[in-house]
């Protein structure tokens, strides 16, 4: 293979997860033709409504697998917190890269910390996940739906619009807004998405040229964390109309998830954890999705 074309949306952030593949790639395969093949999806297009009502986060990737299956491009790169857990059939997950910071930021220009927010203030997220969260902490403030790209969100801020807005760190730090994080919301407060912080590579189905060029950008511990995670995600069939977090770490060989499933209306949390060895990373995923609809969780998700 003389040239590699990357599939990827035309957001700022897309655009540079793309071109960090690129890189990666390149330094890699030194001789090797690479191009972005930039394309437009339906959830860059519908703005105006949250992802939950409109068919979830699968609506970032769809146009770009379908590019892949016309032969427009060999890979496509995504932010593994967008992988719906179930992939078409003529597609399966190539690389995983290492985790970049996984966690929820606290974004604002007048306030330090969720605690310093004045008594019903504006905070601006879309995520159902994010939300209850929220809410358990602070039930007094008022959130309000927030879509668009990063720079589109942080405007909206700077607008005047919201008293504060909550974003993924990975993000801001890959765009070179490290310094708008005001505080990096910790996982005790609000769990994080599953794989939130990875980038992934989307391949055609055994199309193991491909596979043998993406295998050294692979990172075998951030690729246990997130397998975990989405294991767990899949046992929930979980999308994005219910709030479901996943967050694992990794300490040896041994391997600790947390999961949590809420209801937005009720404000009712489950949350568990398990932790094993890391080779057996999605049946820990598994049985704590298990636990979780013990607990109740299928209530919820119905």
């Amino acid at each position: 293979m003389k040239t590699l074309k990357i599939a990827t949306r035309k957001s700022p952030l897309a655009l540079w997860q793309a071109e960090y593949v690129k890189s990666k790639l390149a330094y890699h395969h030194p001789d090797l033709t690479i191009e972005l093949v930039k394309m437009t999806t339906k959830g860059d297009q519908i703005l105006n409504s949250p992802l939950s009502k409109i068919g979830g986060k699968g609506l970032f990737i769809k146009e770009l697998e379908i590019g892949m299956l016309a032969g427009e491009a060999d890979i496509a790169v995504h932010s593994m917190k967008d992988v719906p857990y179930e992939i078409p059939e003529a597609f399966e997950l190539g690389a995983i890269l290492k985790r970049e910071n996984p966690f929820d930021a606290f974004v604002s220009n007048y306030f330090d910390s969720i605690d310093d927010l004045p008594q019903n203030a504006k905070v601006g997220t879309c995520s159902m996940r994010r939300i209850v969260q929220l809410k358990a902490i602070r039930p007094d403030l008022e959130i309000l739906d927030l879509r668009g790209n990063v720079n589109t969100r942080l405007q909206k801020l700077d607008d005047g619009e919201f008293d504060a807005i909550i974003l993924a760190c990975a993000g801001l730090i890959r765009l070179g807004f490290k310094d708008r994080i005001k505080q990096q919301i910790s996982a005790e407060q609000s769990l994080p998405a599953v794989g939130q912080g990875a980038v992934g590579i989307e391949i055609r189905k055994n199309d193991t040229q491909v596979l043998t060029l993406i295998k050294p950008l692979i990172d075998a511990e951030t690729t246990y964390r997130v397998n975990a995670e989405r294991a767990m995600n899949a046992r929930l069939e979980g999308g994005c109309s219910v709030p479901i977090a996943g967050y694992s770490t990794i300490d040896s060989k041994q391997i600790t998830l947390s999961g949590l499933v809420g209801n937005v209306d009720s404000g009712v949390i489950l949350k568990h954890q398990v932790f094993g060895n890391i080779d057996d990373a999605e049946v820990l995923g598994t049985q704590l999705a298990d636990k979780l609809i013990a607990m109740g969780a299928r209530d919820i998700l119905k």
